[in-house]
Order: C-alpha cells, then sequence, then structure tokens
C-alpha cells in the first residue's frame, strides 16, 4: 500500500491578501508522499489496490513527456511490485527529460504514439491493441482520472477543512475538482483553475459530475481566463510571481498548475470575488517534478 505523511499547512502573508481582509493557507498535498506526490497519490491509491485485487500484474497508462501522472504511476507501481507502461504522446528524444528518465528509472516501460493516435487513445480498437500486444494490463486513463480516482481525491478535504470558506484548486483532467466538490461543506465555495484554454472545461467538470454521480452540497465555479497562453503556456508575469512565492514565503509552485491557481486566487481578491474575512485554502497538488524539466527546456529559474 502506499502509505501518505501527515500534510502540512502553510500560511502565507501575502501584503495584497492581508490589506483586503482575506486569509490564505496552502495545503501542501505536494508533501503526502516522497515520490508519489500531490493529487496523484490520491487518484492512484485505489485504482493500483483494485488492480491488486483483481490479480493484474502490471498498469499501462498515458500522458505528455513531461507528466507528473507518468512520473506518479511509475514510482507508486515500483512501490508496489507491479509493472508499468507508459504510452507517451509525441515523438521519442534523447536524451530522456527528467520526467522520462525517472520513470524509466523506475522500471516503466516507454512506448512512444504519435500525436494523431494518441489523440485517438480511447476508441476500442486501439483498447484492444493494447490488450493485445501487453497481455493482462489494468488500463488508468490519461490524467488518471475514473471513479476510483474521485474516490480517492474525495479524501483531500477532511474534518479540519471545514473553516474555510472559499477552496482553489487546479483542474487538468477534472478528477481532483470532482473528489473536492463530493466533499465540499455547504457554506464553502469551491473554485477549479483550468489550466487549459477554452471554456469546454466547464461543460466537462458538469458531465464529469453527473457522470460520477457527484452530489455538490457547497457552490462551484470554474475559472477559465487564467491559462496564461494555454497548457504548459506560460508567461514573465507568471513565471515572476512564482519566484515571488518561492522567494519570499519559500513556497514551491509549477508553471503549468499551481503557479496559474495562486495567480487566479489574487485575481478574484482583485475582482472583489472573494470578499473581506474570507478564509482559502488553496490546494497545492503537486507537480514540482515538472520544474527541473521546465528549467532545462526554457533556461528560465523559478529558484
Amino acid at each position: 500500500m502506499l502509505i501518505p505523511q501527515a500534510v502540512p499547512y502553510t500560511p502565507i502573508q501575502h501584503p495584497f491578501l492581508l490589506q483586503k481582509g482575506v486569509q490564505l493557507t496552502v495545503k501542501r498535498l505536494d508533501l503526502v508522499h516522497g515520490e508519489v506526490s500531490g493529487n496523484k497519490f490520491f487518484k492512484l491509491q485505489y485504482n493500483l489496490q483494485e488492480a491488486i485485487a483483481q490479480g493484474y500484474p502490471r498498469i499501462l497508462t498515458f500522458g505528455g513527456a513531461y507528466s507528473n501522472h507518468i512520473h506518479a504511476t511509475a514510482a507508486a507501481c515500483h512501490l508496489m511490485g507491479l509493472e508499468s507502461i507508459g504510452i507517451i504522446r509525441g515523438e521519442q528524444s534523447s536524451p530522456l527529460n527528467p520526467t522520462l528518465r525517472f520513470a524509466q528509472e523506475k522500471g516503466m516501460q516507454l512506448h512512444y504514439w504519435d500525436r494523431s493516435k494518441y489523440r485517438n487513445k480511447r476508441q476500442p480498437e486501439l483498447l484492444q491493441e493494447l490488450q493485445d500486444t501487453f497481455g493482462k494490463v489494468y488500463i488508468v486513463p490519461e490524467g488518471g482520472t475514473n471513479a476510483l480516482a474521485i474516490q480517492g481525491t474525495a479524501e483531500i478535504l477532511g474534518s479540519e477543512d471545514t473553516q474555510y470558506s472559499h477552496i482553489f484548486t487546479a483542474i487538468g483532467t477534472g478528477g481532483t475538482f470532482a473528489g473536492l466538490a463530493a466533499s465540499l461543506e455547504s457554506h464553502q465555495t469551491l473554485f477549479g483553475v483550468s489550466a487549459l484554454k477554452g471554456d469546454f472545461m466547464v461543460k466537462e467538470i458538469q458531465d464529469l459530475l453527473q457522470k460520477h454521480d457527484v452530489l455538490v452540497k457547497g457552490t462551484y465555479q470554474v475559472l477559465v481566463d487564467y491559462h496564461f497562453g494555454g497548457y504548459a503556456k506560460w508567461t514573465h508575469e507568471l513565471l515572476e510571481l512564482i519566484r515571488a512565492f518561492n522567494r519570499t514565503y519559500q513556497h514551491p509552485l509549477d508553471p503549468i498548475y499551481t503557479g496559474k491557481m495562486m495567480a487566479a486566487i489574487l485575481g478574484e481578491v482583485e475582482k472583489g470575488h472573494i470578499p473581506a474575512g474570507s478564509h482559502v485554502l488553496a490546494i497545492h497538488t503537486g507537480g514540482l517534478q515538472g520544474v527541473k524539466g521546465f528549467e532545462e527546456s526554457t533556461g528560465e529559474s523559478l529558484g
């Protein structure tokens, strides 16, 4: 089994938020486990338990070259004695970036699909091809989002979190948002910050909640204006915010998810959407493994 560590909370004494009368605390899921970090720990724990219970010897999943999910799945399978296979979007490059190098060191077999084939990865004929090629394999979807993942992410919020009025999380595939929505209290508002460009995520979240019969006791909103150009896109303004948090609060953020979430918190307070007297809880969903690869590929330091 994956054994979680105690998750610490970090209060952020940000001058702008203090001026606005808003408290901010970060729940550090990035510290829940040494190798299976952040929301991925919660997404994977029940999936891997189910795979073992059903006698599957190996896990197969999907992701990009810098995927947090690929990184975490490789580590978790290694710890639990399972084989792992990663279907990677795009062409193989040499040398491997830090994410894929780590996954390979943990025993993950890496197979590369061109972007056209990868887009069709949910098609029955391709899923059958995987079964034919790799034998008895437990398939976890890209990003890890399925019913068992939502069961896991519903455990992120506990009784100690009922004091918070507003909760923020980044959104990739929506599984963490759905789990948080399922455990929301009636007095709480959940904000999901989409890392992808476009407002399609609003409907995707609605469909996800409906598909998994998630009853939301509080209120929720999907924010689509803090993507900084789209998935894996960034601006120097975003990087400067990340550097400032690192420098001032010794609080690391990543440019794909948590940096954009923090920008959204500041932006929503500035717009008056979070009133004075609010106590905001930001869920740090991890993703820090990708920082080294980002710095290597862009030449930008986030320290």
